[in-house]
């Protein structure tokens, strides 16, 4: 094809683009000033479209401390309210729809609803299948109770806002753990699905110690139950305390950290800190719930 233009300077004014000849399917020629009305509006950088329609993007930023999810609810309702009382008409032809960032955090939170009950099933059957007893597995899996309790309570926490408001060292421990209103994100809940995991390795040891210690030392008494059940938790004390440190001390870095990627491995590993911090207690709780269950049954 042969593309014939006019020269630039016939054409760079809407003055002349008035001037321009159109012709027609008769052979008259008209200026195209008599066929359209030429003039300068604010129109789009670019037409772009999807499935065949027209496309056009409203970008807009969250307020600071505030879930991307509340801030698109809180849009919807502020528009459709304005819909409502007539101070906005959406023209004929014309929809919105909210995409980006809370399309997705939507789907992360339908398939966290299916993950998360799925994630406790299974831990609660492999616990079965080592301890054999539903019972024991019961006072095992309590841990994760308990340190879902010392997830919350961290989260709590971090929203207080005289926590961790001093120095050390020269260094303020506010700003270094970077703590300030958190939101239940995505990543939250994959930190309370990590802690998941890891929340029973202390009850885990510690019941299986005492099971070891009952099938050895045939008790008589409540007595003699509950010194076989100090003794053997007394034994289990250091290794659970040494596991839980570990795994403290390496969240610490992921804590403070800043660089890239920072502003997902934090939210997750808030939860994971404050539960295994506080699932300390199971070390205490798993005993004297598997005394008080090997009493009972002995006295049935």
């Amino acid at each position: 094809s042969v593309r014939v233009r006019y020269y630039r300077e016939l054409r760079d004014t809407p003055e002349g683009l008035e001037e321009i000849i159109v012709p027609t399917s008769s052979g008259a020629r008209i200026p195209l000033g008599q066929l359209a009305e030429i003039r300068y509006v604010r129109g789009p950088q670019a037409i772009k479209s999807e499935d065949t329609f027209l496309l056009g993007y409203v970008v807009f930023d969250k307020i600071p401390g505030a879930a991307e999810v509340d801030v698109v609810e809180q849009a919807q309702a502020f528009l459709l309210e304005k819909i409502s009382t007539g101070e906005f008409v959406l023209p004929s032809g014309v929809s919105y729809t909210f995409a980006g960032n809370y399309e997705n955090q939507l789907r992360a939170q339908q398939t966290l609803s299916i993950v998360l009950p799925v994630s406790l099933f299974v831990i609660f059957l492999i616990l079965y299948l080592q301890f054999s007893s539903v019972m024991t597995t019961l006072i095992v899996f309590s841990g994760i109770a308990v340190a879902w309790s010392g997830g919350f309570l961290i989260i709590w926490f971090y929203n207080m806002s005289g926590f961790l408001d001093f120095a050390v060292l020269g260094a303020n421990l506010r700003e270094l753990f970077q703590v300030g209103p958190i939101n239940m994100s995505v990543a939250i809940w994959v930190g309370f699905l990590a802690l998941f995991g890891i929340a029973t390795d202390n009850g885990v040891v510690t019941a299986t110690y005492l099971d070891q210690t009952m099938a050895r030392n045939q008790a008589g008494s409540k007595s003699e139950i509950r010194q076989l059940v100090v003794e053997g938790a007394s034994r289990r004390i250091r290794p659970a305390l040494m596991t839980t440190a570990t795994t403290l001390i390496a969240l610490i870095p992921v804590l403070t950290s800043t660089g890239r990627g920072s502003d997902i491995m934090v939210p997750m590993a808030i939860p994971s800190f404050g539960g295994m911090l506080v699932a300390i207690i199971t070390t205490l709780l798993v005993p004297v719930l598997y005394c008080a269950v090997r009493e009972n049954s002995r006295s049935a």
